[in-house]
């Protein structure tokens, strides 16, 4: 290290540690008193190896049949799981709020998720069905289990909807993140969404804590479900701010549909980049009309340098 930067590295540390002690939100040092990111990660995955058997190995596994695998993936579940409940609940307490119960709620809770599984599997079976049904580009379930970015972000979005329902703070949201770093899927876990799910592509989409989606919807890549407008900050907390999707809606890529009090109603169709703040009637179809594309071409091109030189012989508006 270079004499400069040896001799005054010690100020630097010690400047660094004193800014730690100013007590802002930031300054937090209780690091093993609150979840734990990379094992809320690890909880995740072998979750899908609960929900999809027969898809998602752990290598330190050498038997793979479920009767003699489950076992050993719940027993795993099951204490990291109650162990990071127990450190949310704990963490998230209030000034003066005692923690007596919270090992034996954290107990409960787990084995209430735990005894949730077979009806979430029930809904996730119906979104890969549906993207089966509805994606002429896939070749099989198989296929989609192991490979869609739509398929693994719904799946995530309704173990930790179920975890939140629960009233389990800060796990859901690690979740949902972890899958959001994954598939560029942003779906926060207190969007309640139904059965048949399809989310197409999917990259850029994004759905608000506070939406209702009804069965049997289609979403594309870069649609948001979202809020009309936040100024109000924090006193907007548990109001409805974004949108209620009803049953059979399909929306195309770029949509955005804004506001609390905005109903898409049964069976209709938002077209690509349509911006809607206002309910929409049962099977409406919005569409925004067609950019006119202009097409001026050079005159007395030479060779290809003169067109690489003027760039704007092609421009579209």
């Amino acid at each position: 290290m270079p004499d400069i930067i040896e001799r005054g590295i010690q100020d630097v540390i010690h400047d660094i540690l004193s800014d730690y002690e100013k007590g802002r939100s930031i300054d937090k040092l209780d690091m093993f008193r609150q979840p734990d990111r990379q094992v809320v990660t690890e909880l995740t995955e072998k979750l899908f190896r609960i929900v999809f058997p027969g898809f998602f190995k752990d290598k330190s596994y050498r038997i793979y049949h479920a009767k003699n695998s489950l076992p050993l993936v719940m027993e795993d579940v099951a204490y990291l799981l109650n162990k990071q409940i127990t450190v949310a609940l704990r963490y998230n307490l209030k000034p003066g709020q005692g923690d007596e119960d919270i090992d034996r709620r954290a107990e409960h809770i787990t084995l209430e998720f735990l005894r949730g599984i077979p009806t979430i599997r029930d809904f996730i079976e119906t979104d890969v069905q549906t993207t089966m049904d509805g994606d002429p580009a896939a070749n099989s379930e198989d296929e989609i289990i192991s490979s869609y970015p739509g398929i693994h972000a719904i799946t995530v979005h309704r173990l930790a909807h179920a975890l939140l329902g629960l009233g389990v703070p800060v796990l859901p949201r690690i979740m949902s993140e972890y899958a959001h770093s994954r598939t560029g899927i942003d779906i926060h876990p207190g969007a309640k969404i139904g059965k048949f799910f399809f989310i197409d592509h999917g990259t850029g989409i994004v759905i608000g804590e506070t939406t209702t989606i009804g069965d049997h919807v289609k979403i594309y890549q870069g649609v948001t479900l979202g809020a009309l407008s936040t100024k109000g900050g924090r006193h907007l907390k548990n109001q409805k701010r974004h949108p209620t999707i009803e049953d059979h809606v399909t929306i195309y890529s770029g949509a955005s549909i804004l506001g609390g009090n905005t109903v898409i109603g049964k069976g209709a169709v938002i077209g690509g980049n349509a911006f809607v703040t206002k309910s929409v009637a049962p099977f409406t179809h919005i569409s925004v009309k067609n950019q006119e594309l202009r097409y001026d071409r050079k005159k007395n091109v030479v060779n290809k340098t003169d067109i690489e030189e003027d760039g704007d012989w092609f421009y579209m508006i």
